[in-house]
């Protein structure tokens, strides 16, 4: 067998283990891992080691390592987990049927969960790259909906008509860095609406 063909056989394996379902006790492990890690990243960051985890969640590294490969790993599966939570809030959004209405819906609602949760936010926000191709059906599932909601918004005429999707992430983002000590993060946000709202409104 070729390294090409060895190397897209470990692919399909390891793209197998995340689409079979687990058994009950391997759930539980990996949901006591990822609040094991949620609570020390919040914490300490960077700093944390894989093997802290483990412990913390009162596992092996072995247990740790059958689930997450590495931090990238870990990092995206934190985001995913609280991205589901957050295309439930877009879902509700989409349905408003003022679209203006529903833009601020989606933003707040997204900031007041990511406020929430400070392991989510270091995950995004932190140095490490989480793996994103570990999560790609729950980022797409929430993208493409704020990706309606935005354009909706924009014909509507409440947003400057070159507001993209991605723009939402450069203003969710900044509140988030904001969300330490006594900044005032829905201040953040409430200046950046007033720059990007359409002049006509």
């Amino acid at each position: 067998m070729t390294v090409s063909a060895c190397s897209r056989t470990d692919s399909s394996r390891r793209e197998a283990s995340r689409t079979r379902p687990l058994r009950a006790d391997a759930r539980r492990n990996r949901e006591s891992v990822l609040d094991a890690a949620g609570e020390l990243f919040a914490q300490r960051g960077d700093a944390v080691q894989m093997d802290e985890i483990a412990e913390h969640a009162g596992l092996g590294v072995g247990t740790l390592y059958r689930h997450f490969a590495d931090k990238q790993a870990l990092l995206a599966a934190i985001i995913g987990r609280r991205f589901e939570a957050m295309t439930t809030i877009a879902r509700a959004a989409e349905a408003t049927e003022d679209a203006w209405t529903a833009f601020e819906t989606l933003l707040y609602g997204y900031l007041e969960s990511a406020q929430a949760d400070a392991s989510f936010r270091f995950a995004l926000l932190g140095s490490a790259e989480p793996r994103w191709s570990d999560i790609a059906a729950e980022k797409t599932d929430f993208s493409d909906i704020t990706e309606r909601i935005v354009q909706r918004a924009v014909k509507a005429g409440h947003l400057r008509e070159d507001f993209r999707a991605h723009d939402f992430v450069l203003i969710t983002r900044g509140a988030m860095a904001n969300m330490t000590g006594t900044a005032d993060w829905r201040r953040h946000v409430a200046l950046f609406l007033e720059g990007i709202r359409h002049r006509g409104r």
